[in-house]
């Protein structure tokens, strides 16, 4: 590839828009461009790239058996409405009709379509194990696309889809494709990745993992415990509840005017928070019905634990016009007979001595047993984990990360096989329902954490599994003969072998080597005057952990050493 045609300028300047290493770097080097919020463009190199994270994700699932299809991007409703799906997810999902108002969807994910194949191709145990996948486009309306390639509305991904006649095969086979994982991001040149348990979220199923880049720059928020090695996404995160034992006490009401919040509370009366119960208010999404939260007042309440609870979307209840309830002063005792849902963490069961509301202005109850003063027939775990908090494995304190994902993978069960009434024949001939799991990688993404891995304050350094090139050759002052020859001959002879790139833009030294440190490729071929004048070329490393000047006819012999 000559350099002087390449599509795609380069540039120096920040852009205003970006604050990842990744999306700066992807636009500044003519990597992609932006046409809409969260969709892009993308360029020549980035399209070599992801050809050869595409190859790498093809070659380690046809190890595990895996046969790619394509499914369409346009899906019939029907699909959809089968699974229950077309009304229990909310504006991700794409609705819209065609010529013959008929209800249409834009894939955003294709559990249905893998099921919709699947039961017409698979009808008899002998077809089972199998697994299917694709690598596609797809369309999520995202509503807070976000750090370039990172969170976007349409992107490419690897999704693949495995069926089962039992749950011990799905669990074996699970754990191949964990494997499969590891290796597919080891060999793109990711470094500090880890698997994790995840919510299941809407893909539904009993167990999930995710694959998190660890990154300050992620949102995702990881636990991990460095003694025994838990690891967990926030999500789902659970820790070993302390408790200081506490000799129980009379109830009695306490005068606190205008004590509303926990850490007042606990400054008023002279008691640590965690002797303190608190009550967060929120709603159901379904009948706009109160729950109330009970909580040990040092812990936070994790709303996706909550909405498992509940068995749909809870919010935070902003509007207190329409309740009764006592805001700031609210409390286990004297809520009978009220129209809420009251749900107890299990940071609670067992705890005596403790301070909660009165349901009574500027008042509060002292002197709390759950045990003895509370009738609860059952606790959950709705706790958020914090920093320094017991690890529920081994009891030694996690710490708090951040991640990006890059993948995930989920043991559905008959989540979308029993919905979409998908049935096979057993070896007894009686008809049974499959058993599924699904598996992603998003290819994008996957490509902007490889730069934020692997990057330093000048541009990328691409691992050469995934390099949009792996030899530049940087021509310095090719008005001069004997540079413009020796460049071209020199490419080529590297591009019977290798894949090359040449600046024969005739730019300045520093313009040349700039725009070389934003396409990061491995190995630079620097030629210039002073060094062929002894016959000599300069071989230097995108790295920079190695730079030498080679006799002109040892390049091909360096350059194929530095690239194994």
């Amino acid at each position: 590839m000559l350099l002087s045609k390449l599509l795609g300028e380069r540039y120096k300047e920040k852009p205003a828009e970006a604050f990842l290493d990744s999306h700066i770097f992807l636009l500044r080097g003519g990597y992609v461009r932006q046409v809409s919020n969260g969709i892009f463009t993308l360029l020549m190199p980035a399209k070599r790239i992801t050809r050869k994270i595409e190859d790498i994700i093809r070659d380690e699932m046809d190890k595990i058996d895996g046969q790619e299809v394509q499914f369409p991007v346009v899906l019939p409703a029907d699909l959809w409405k089968e699974s229950g799906r077309f009304e229990s997810v909310g504006s991700e999902l794409v609705r819209f009709k065609d010529r013959a108002d008929h209800d249409m969807v834009l894939g955003m994910t294709h559990e249905e379509a893998a099921v919709h194949l699947a039961r017409t191709e698979a009808k008899s145990y002998v077809k089972y194990p199998f697994m299917i996948y694709q690598i596609q486009t797809k369309f999520r309306d995202e509503p807070r696309a976000r750090g370039g390639l990172i969170r976007v509305r349409e992107f490419t991904m690897k999704d693949a889809y495995s069926f089962h006649t039992t749950q011990e095969d799905l669990e074996e086979y699970y754990n191949r494709v964990l494997e499969a994982y590891h290796r597919i991001f080891k060999r793109a040149g990711l470094k500090n990745v880890i698997d994790i348990q995840s919510d299941t979220g809407m893909m539904g199923g009993s167990k999930a993992h995710e694959f998190m880049y660890l990154s300050d720059g992620g949102e995702d928020t990881i636990v991990v415990c460095d003694s025994c090695g838990y690891k967990s996404n926030m999500e789902v995160a659970v820790s070993r509840i302390h408790r200081d034992p506490r000799p129980e006490q009379e109830m009695e009401e306490v005068h606190t005017p205008g004590i509303k919040d926990i850490e007042s509370l606990a400054k008023f009366l002279g008691v640590e928070e965690s002797q303190t119960m608190k009550a967060s208010v929120f709603f159901r999404e379904d009948n706009y019905k109160p729950v109330v939260v009970f909580i040990r007042g040092d812990l936070q309440v994790n709303e996706v634990k909550l909405k498992k609870v509940l068995g749909v979307n809870a919010y935070p209840l902003n509007d207190t016009s329409e309740t009764d309830l006592v805001f700031g002063f609210i409390g286990p005792v004297g809520l009978e007979g009220k129209d809420i849902q009251v749900v107890y963490d299990r940071s609670l069961e067992g705890e005596t001595n403790l301070v909660c509301g009165a349901n009574k202005e500027d008042h509060h109850l002292k002197g709390l047993s759950v045990p003895r003063d509370l009738n609860i027939s059952s606790f959950v775990d709705v706790a958020k984990v914090s920093e320094g908090d017991l690890c529920v494995e081994c009891g030694h304190p996690v710490r708090i990360s951040r991640g990006i994902e890059v993948g995930n993978i989920f043991q559905l069960g008959t989540k979308y096989t029993e919905s979409m009434n998908m049935r096979y024949t057993d070896e007894k001939g009686e008809l049974k329902t499959p058993i599924m799991g699904c598996y992603g990688i998003g290819v994008g993404r996957l490509l902007a954490c490889i730069i934020e891995d692997n990057h330093d304050e000048y541009g990328p350094i691409w691992p050469k599994a995934v390099a949009p090139w792996q030899v530049h050759i940087c021509m310095l002052n090719n008005t001069i003969e004997e540079v413009k020859n020796t460049g071209f001959e020199l490419y080529d002879k590297l591009s019977e072998s290798f894949e090359v790139i040449l600046d024969d833009r005739g730019a300045a030294a520093g313009v040349q080597f700039a725009d070389a440190d934003l396409l990061g490729v491995p190995v630079r071929v620097i030629v210039s005057k002073r060094n062929l004048d002894n016959g000599n070329v300069e071989i230097v490393t995108r790295d920079k952990s190695v730079k030498k000047v080679v006799p002109v006819a040892e390049v091909f012999d360096e350059v194929a050493a530095l690239l194994k």
